[in-house]
């Protein structure tokens, strides 16, 4: 998944070598989640289940951009990386919605 502008500062100046050797130790090929552990999904090729082109992406297991050890991160093809962000996608949405219904109310009341 591409870096949203507002995190970009939170990853570190070599992030892009971090993710090349992430690749490279994956052999170029999707480490499953814990829904589909055994992907394998090519990079840069047709997904096997889905059809859709894969690009890999490296994705924290604690969310966390600071944390690159390798033991932190995963190359996942996009099926993987959404399944397993699932509930922290749900979380975050979560959030965001009863911080804007609470700007709502602070309007309201003014």
């Amino acid at each position: 998944m591409p870096i949203r502008a507002i995190d970009r500062a939170r990853y570190p100046a070599n992030w892009k070598a971090i993710r090349a050797d992430g690749l490279t130790r994956a052999q170029n090929r999707c480490d499953g989640s814990p829904r589909y552990p055994d992907c394998r999904a090519a990079n840069r090729q047709p997904h096997p289940v889905t059809g859709s082109r894969v690009i890999l992406t490296i994705g924290h297991l604690d969310h966390t951009p600071e944390h690159c050890e390798f033991g932190n991160l995963r190359a996942w093809c996009q099926r993987c990386n959404l399944a397993y962000d699932e509930q922290h996608h749900a979380q975050t949405a979560y959030m965001t919605r009863r911080a804007h219904r609470a700007i709502a109310d602070l309007f309201a009341e003014a």
